[in-house]
């Protein structure tokens, strides 16, 4: 079995837990997933099944988010799970909410939450967290594409903002410095992620409908309908070459002495294997089992 699943993530579940579920159903160990979800958050999560984990470092990793933010006090998790810190009497306004979100967009650094996988010295930060052990979390590079207020309930001072960023960028942060800037503390009380890189909402399937091994068959996704561009056509002949790791002379003209380039080999609408381009040849990097 080679391809993607577009599962929809439940709340209360670990992405692990998910990949684990997917592991007891088709009885393959060889399943990955190409981005972490908090437990409390729910929405998009690709799988890989089988050698289509080889896959993961070539598919697009843009993000869109749909959060839920309640202002008035911050949290130690900077979402709904963690201790209440702080609390704020200050209530906010539409138009102030909206003007501050002008802030966030475009490149920005943010700092992580205490509460994150991201390894500082070997351990991860949540490990130090949990001991009350203090260390030095670096700011961090992302992008915010765009970012959009679709709702705010004044009364019960919360805020629904749909988010598009790149990889790595942490929601549970936004929503605290939100709250930082406008001086009312915020953190994140629902999270629902409606894109990951090709794979939508719209499409994804939940995960308690996947309950064997042939609803998996069905809703899997052919790996070049969600690569990027690069897919190379295959003659018989330069199939059997690649399959044995044999370079192949350059059909791309165009292409020609763009060394580096990745290219997906492509026959009979399956995938082969993936490639680089050296000058007039093209060669090989990573090879699946003949489908």
């Amino acid at each position: 079995m080679f391809g993607f699943l577009n599962i929809y993530k439940p709340e209360g579940m670990t992405s692990f837990d998910v990949v684990a579920a997917l592991r007891k159903i088709t009885h393959i160990r060889q399943i990955g997933h190409t981005g972490t979800l908090d437990p409390f958050a729910t929405g998009v999560l690709p799988i890989c099944i089988g050698k289509s984990t080889k896959l993961i470092e070539y598919l697009p990793d843009d993000k869109q988010y749909t959060a839920t933010i309640q202002f008035g006090a911050d949290t130690d998790t900077y979402d709904k799970e963690g201790q209440t810190v702080k609390t704020y009497d200050r209530e906010i306004t539409k138009d102030e909410l909206a003007e501050i979100l002008k802030c966030f967009e475009g490149e920005i650094e943010q700092m992580p939450p205490i509460y994150s996988a991201i390894k500082v010295n070997g351990k991860k930060l949540y490990e130090y967290a949990r001991k009350g052990q203090n260390v030095e979390i670096k700011p961090r590079k992302v992008t915010i594409h765009k970012i959009e207020l679709l709702d705010f309930d004044g009364k019960n001072q919360t805020a629904k903002i749909s988010i598009e960023c790149s990889k790595g960028t942490y929601i549970r942060s936004i929503a605290y410095d939100i709250g930082q800037k406008l001086n009312c503390g915020g953190h994140l009380i629902e999270l629902e992620r409606t894109k990951a890189g090709m794979f939508k909402l719209e499409t994804a399937v939940k995960l308690e409908n996947i309950n064997n091994i042939e609803v998996v068959e069905k809703n899997l996704i052919n790996p070049i309908d969600v690569l990027p561009d690069g897919k190379y056509e295959l003659n018989t002949l330069e199939k059997d070459r690649i399959i044995h790791g044999i370079a192949i002379k350059n059909r791309f003209i165009q292409n020609k002495n763009k060394t580096g380039d990745i290219v997906f080999f492509v026959y009979g609408g399956k995938m082969y294997g993936i490639g680089y381009i050296d000058k007039d040849t093209i060669k090989v990097k990573k090879v699946f089992e003949e489908l």
